[in-house]
């Protein structure tokens, strides 16, 4: 679900952070909220249990996440061994210390509201519909899964990418506001199946046709846009199969 896992970051001996870009089997690790507590798993390693609120007797780390300075809570030996499957160099697990989100505005300055977030890029839900990956696989030689582009919400019922039209929208009682269209990178050219990375495809196809408008270059730059950041204006509940309206102003 959406609540608490985008409070864990994996990070360097010396506090920077890892993602599938440096190590791509972290696309491997599967994590499941029960009975208070996450757990982790991955391809030959044993199951890692931890607890969603961590001892506050836990070391905290300075940590560096898109170049800026941010706490983690330290996980301990046992999930810094869980890391050992990518079977590269030593890491450590961390979770987002007690309100010390990171504002927005430094990342993207100017550009989205005034709110904090956790270890996501710029807002805490990302918006797909399945309409967009098919349009996508018409283009392509390889199909892609809608995995590999990490979206929180899947819309279906609508047409290709008519989710960058909706500024504001209701799922169930919960209300959200358009941040920022998702701007791509060699992450989505991991195979969320294998771990492993092809660095071209989907990426190549995107920028063929999903450029930004060029008044919108400052922002975007030469990424391509697939998928919505949305940001929560109203907390709610939602479920798989709630219909999705467009508020009009």
């Amino acid at each position: 679900g959406l609540v608490s896992r985008r409070f864990w970051l994996v990070i360097k001996e010396d506090g920077h952070m890892v993602t599938a870009r440096q190590e791509p089997r972290l696309v491997l690790v599967s994590i499941a909220y029960e009975d208070d507590c996450l757990v982790f798993r991955a391809p030959g390693a044993e199951q890692l249990v931890l607890p969603s609120k961590l001892p506050s007797s836990n070391a905290v780390h300075d940590c560096r996440i898109f170049g800026l300075d941010i706490k983690g809570r330290d996980c301990g030996d046992e999930a810094a061994q869980f890391t050992s499957f990518l079977k590269t160099e030593a890491f450590r697990l961390v979770q987002l210390k007690q309100h010390e989100g990171k504002g927005v505005e430094e990342h993207f300055p100017s550009f989205v509201p005034d709110y904090e977030v956790a270890y996501p890029d710029c807002s805490p839900v990302m918006i797909i519909s399945e309409a967009s990956l098919a349009d996508l696989n018409t283009r392509l030689e390889k199909k892609v899964k809608m995995e590999q582009f990490r979206p929180n919400i899947v819309v279906t019922g609508c047409d290709a990418f008519e989710e960058d039209t909706w500024d504001e929208i209701r799922i169930g009682s919960t209300e959200m506001k358009k941040v920022l269209a998702c701007p791509r990178c060699v992450m989505t050219t991991v195979d969320p199946d294998t771990g492993v990375i092809d660095r071209k495809e989907p990426l190549e196809t995107l920028k063929s046709y999903r450029l930004c408008n060029p008044s919108e270059k400052h922002i975007y730059k030469s990424s391509p846009l697939f998928g919505i950041y949305y940001s929560v204006e109203k907390i709610g509940s939602l479920k798989v199969g709630d219909p999705v309206y467009k508020m009009v102003q």
